[in-house]
C-alpha cells in the first residue's frame, strides 16, 4: 500500500520487541477506529496519511475561549454562557491544568496490560456542586442554521473524544461527571458586511458520555501494533480506497 511518506518519521515508532513505554494519543486511537491499516502504517511503519491544512481560525477561537474562561476561573465567577443555560458548573483550577491542555502532554495514563501511555489534551475543566469534574470541549465551524445537538454521523468522533478524556481523568482517580459539554461556536454569514470581524453564535451542548468502549479499543489497538503485517483497510477509509483505485489503473 503506497501512502504519504514523511522522511522525518523514523523515530517514535512502535517496536514489538521493545520494553519501553509507547505513547499513544487520543487522535491515534481515533485513527485506529477509522482504519486499522492506516493506523498500522502510521505507528509501526512511519508512513502517515497526507497532512490536512491547519485550522488557524479554529485555533484562534480555542485560544480566545480559554482566555475568556480563565478570567472567570481566576475570579471564581460563573461564565455568562453557563448562567444562560442554567448549568450547575463553574470553571475550576487545577495544578496540572496547563499540562492537561498541552497537545504533547495532556491528561496521561499508563495502561499497564499493554504498556501504552494513553494521553489527550482537554480544552477546559469545570466542576459541579457535587465536586465532579466536567470535561469541556470547544468546537468552531460556520454553517447555516443553529447547532443545538450532535446529530451528524461525523460528529461521533467528537463524542469519542469526550469519552476518552473522561476515561483518562477517571483512571487518574478523579470524580468525573458523566455529562460533559461542547462549547460550539458557529460563525455567522448573515451580516451586512465583514467590517474586519467575524461574529459567532455560541451554544452549549451537553453530552452524556459512555467510556465503556475505551479499554477494549486500547487492547485491540495494541494487538494491531503487534501484527507482523498490516491489517485490512477500514470499510469506509477514503485514503485506502484512493490508493487502491490508483493502483488498479497502473
Amino acid at each position: 500500500m503506497t501512502q504519504y511518506y514523511n522522511p522525518q518519521r523514523t523515530r517514535n515508532l512502535y517496536n514489538p520487541k521493545s520494553s519501553e513505554i509507547f505513547k499513544l494519543s487520543r487522535s491515534k486511537i481515533e485513527l485506529f477506529l477509522n482504519c486499522a491499516k492506516c493506523f498500522y502504517f502510521d505507528r509501526v511503519l512511519g508512513v502517515g496519511r497526507p497532512p490536512g491544512f491547519p485550522f488557524a481560525l479554529n485555533s484562534a477561537v480555542d485560544t480566545l475561549l480559554k482566555q475568556e474562561f480563565d478570567i472567570h476561573r481566576a475570579e471564581g465567577t460563573t461564565h455568562p454562557l453557563i448562567e444562560k443555560y442554567g448549568v450547575d458548573a463553574r470553571p475550576i483550577g487545577h495544578k496540572d491544568l496547563d499540562k492537561w491542555r498541552h497537545n504533547f502532554t495532556g491528561v496521561q495514563y499508563l495502561h499497564k496490560p499493554t504498556n501504552l501511555l494513553i494521553y489527550g489534551a482537554i480544552d477546559d475543566l469545570w466542576e459541579n456542586s457535587q465536586g465532579e469534574y466536567i470535561v469541556v470541549d470547544y468546537k468552531a465551524t460556520a454553517k447555516a442554521g443553529d447547532i443545538t445537538e450532535l446529530d451528524q454521523g461525523w460528529q461521533d468522533g467528537y463524542k469519542r473524544q469526550m469519552e476518552i478524556y473522561q476515561w483518562l481523568l477517571r483512571q487518574n482517580g478523579y470524580k468525573v461527571s458523566r455529562v460533559g459539554y461542547f462549547v460550539y461556536c458557529n460563525g455567522r454569514a448573515d451580516a451586512k458586511a465583514f467590517d474586519g470581524k467575524l461574529e459567532f453564535d455560541v451554544t452549549l451542548i451537553p453530552y452524556a458520555g459512555d467510556d465503556s468502549w475505551v479499554e477494549k479499543t486500547i487492547t485491540n489497538a495494541y494487538k494491531c501494533l503487534n501484527k507482523k503485517k498490516p491489517p485490512k483497510a477500514g470499510a469506509n477509509c477514503d485514503y485506502c480506497a484512493y490508493v487502491d483505485a490508483v493502483s488498479s489503473k497502473k
